[in-house]
């Protein structure tokens, strides 16, 4: 299996440009397929300078209903003719973010994109042997303070976000098990937890993406206390590898590789994984 980084918030190669967004090409035995778009554009322009050719992917999988995911969407539609967009229909919603006091920014998707080759999803979906999505997750005890200031639109009324639509995806090639989350909104160890009890005692090998523990509020901000408790936790898992970035925040990152130590690194734009 091998995963490029496409999209991240941190440039740390030259020519590899950088932004507030996560997207991940990866290729598999059977398919080649991109995990989230980004904002636009950048996607295709750092595919492109890793000589990856976006013509050939056959699945595109979207974490959640948020812009920095998914806005890459039309540039795709443009690029590929044929692949499948795979998407938990309330990911098609009205998503905004508090991000001064009283002031909220709509921070959803294009509503006016072709939507023939999208898959609108309900709930965990398993695509074939390889690939499988997981959305239905329980239990609230690591939902991250930040997503006190997200917020989605109902009956004309904004009201906290539950993240119903966001999905992660699972993939399962070349005898690896690899975990791929957006930004985690409903808990990276609320989804592990879920995901083990799927493979029933099989081991994750690899977790990749955003944590969501940082704010721009100092209030919902995650304590350190609630990262370090995070951190333990990963750390009994049995998993190889943790990758995060985007939403987990520079300070979040430090406690947890102090934790983890040499089972966490950052991804970045260009960065390389093959397993």
């Amino acid at each position: 299996m091998k995963i490029v980084t496409l999209v991240e918030d941190n440039k740390k190669i030259d020519g590899i440009e950088a932004e507030h967004g996560v997207s991940f090409f990866i290729e598999t035995q059977k398919h080649k397929l991109l995990f989230d778009l980004g904002q636009g554009d950048l996607f295709s322009l750092n595919a492109k300078k890793l000589n990856i050719d976006l013509t050939d992917v056959d699945t595109v999988i979207i974490s959640h209903g948020h812009y920095d995911h998914g806005g890459g969407l039309k540039t795709f539609l443009n690029i590929n003719s044929h692949a499948k967009i795979y998407i938990q229909a309330s990911a098609i919603g009205e998503f905004y973010s508090e991000r001064e006091k009283d002031q909220y920014t709509y921070i959803g998707l294009d509503k006016t994109l072709d939507r023939s080759r999208f898959v609108f999803l309900e709930g965990d979906s398993d695509i074939d042997e390889e690939l499988s999505l997981i959305s239905q997750i329980e239990g609230m005890d690591y939902f991250p303070n930040s997503n006190h200031t997200l917020y989605k639109k109902e009956n004309n009324k904004l009201i906290l976000d539950d993240f119903k639509h966001e999905q992660s995806l699972l993939v399962q090639s070349n005898q690896s098990t690899i975990l791929f989350a957006g930004c985690a909104h409903q808990g990276i160890v609320n989804i592990i937890n879920q995901v083990e009890k799927k493979l029933d005692g099989k081991r994750i090998n690899i977790v990749l993406g955003g944590f969501h523990l940082k704010s721009r509020y100092k209030e919902y901000e995650e304590s350190t206390a609630n990262v370090k408790l995070i951190g333990e936790i990963l750390k009994d898992k049995k998993i190889d590898k943790y990758y995060t970035g985007h939403c987990t925040g520079q300070q979040s990152f430090l406690t947890l590789k102090d934790i983890l130590n040499n089972r966490l690194f950052a991804f970045y734009p260009g960065l390389i994984i093959e397993k």
